[in-house]
């Protein structure tokens, strides 16, 4: 392993370096609809499919970066740890909170997926008892990396709400601010994951190798998501995946959704020499819209 400091922010575009810490939020889901953009159902369920995926998700983040705490020396690498770590935390209760009072109030039995995300996270990827203690170290290092990645994802999705223009497809404000505030946490401290995996030694053919098993994997865990969802809506047809499909096409053309194109040049943006998520957003507007965030602000006042 490698000492290295929390590296300089572009102090021309970003305010440089942010003390993380979780915000208390709160959301009231009463009344809260199930396509949360009118216009655009499809593009609804294919968001709300991360309500699906991240709470475990998250929760396996956290584990990781607490077993990996005790293993580094960095000072400043370990406070932004554990900001994330609270901040991945908040964002994982808020996320089961919509699965409990929004889309089972609408009548979606969530439970037969969350079951199958529990055992992906949980046991899959999940921390497990090996032969050496060395074993366990490389299979602790390889959660870390994968999580570098997924990290860079979620980045990007954050900066992609952020700026993209929903409330012309009727978006709920309630549920638009909650991603935007989870989507603004990600672009703040999405630094933190990349610089832990540059300590733990995880180079670039390594980087490179998790970027082409994770893309996928992750797109298709949201397509799924998306068509559970969709089949168990009343309201809407049970598309088969190639309608499902073309129909995701077609919100992603019309802005409800981020495109294939800019998708994949994000995915391919790590496997440039150097590569660092200095450019996946800016932390000024991440953090001028959690100051600003209704569902922050409600705990605040």
């Amino acid at each position: 392993m490698k000492l290295l400091p929390i590296r300089a922010r572009n102090r021309t575009i970003d305010p440089g370096e942010v003390a993380l810490h979780a915000r208390n939020v709160h959301f009231d889901w009463q009344g809260t609809p199930l396509h949360w953009m009118a216009d655009e159902p499809i593009a609804s369920h294919v968001i709300n499919a991360l309500n699906l995926l991240l709470p475990e998700g998250e929760r396996m983040f956290c584990q990781a970066f607490s077993e990996a705490l005790p293993l580094v020396k960095d000072e400043k690498l370990r406070e932004q740890m554990l900001g994330f770590i609270g901040q991945e935390s908040m964002h994982a209760e808020t996320h089961n909170g919509v699965l409990d009072q929004v889309l089972a109030a609408h009548g979606i039995d969530v439970e037969p997926y969350v079951r199958q995300m529990e055992y992906l996270f949980r046991k899959s990827l999940g921390s497990r008892e090996r032969e050496t203690v060395r074993a366990e170290f490389q299979e602790l290092v390889e959660r870390l990396g994968m999580i570098a990645t997924l990290e860079h994802f979620f980045a990007f999705l954050g900066d992609w709400v952020l700026n993209a223009d929903l409330e012309r497809f009727g978006a709920d404000p309630n549920v638009l601010d909650l991603f935007r505030w989870h989507g603004a946490e990600e672009v703040e401290h999405r630094f933190v994951a990349h610089d832990v995996a540059e300590y733990f030694d995880i180079g670039y053919v390594r980087r490179c190798a998790l970027m082409l098993l994770v893309f996928p994997i992750f797109l298709a865990l949201v397509v799924r998501g998306a068509k559970y969802l969709v089949r168990q809506d009343e309201t809407l047809p049970d598309l088969g995946y190639p309608r499902l499909i073309l129909r995701v096409f077609g919100a992603m053309w019309r802005g409800a959704l981020p495109g294939i194109p800019s998708l994949l040049w994000s995915a391919l943006s790590v496997f440039k020499p150097g590569y660092t998520p200095e450019a996946v957003g800016s932390t000024a507007q991440a953090v001028a819209y959690l100051a600003k965030s209704p569902a922050a602000r409600a705990l605040a006042s």
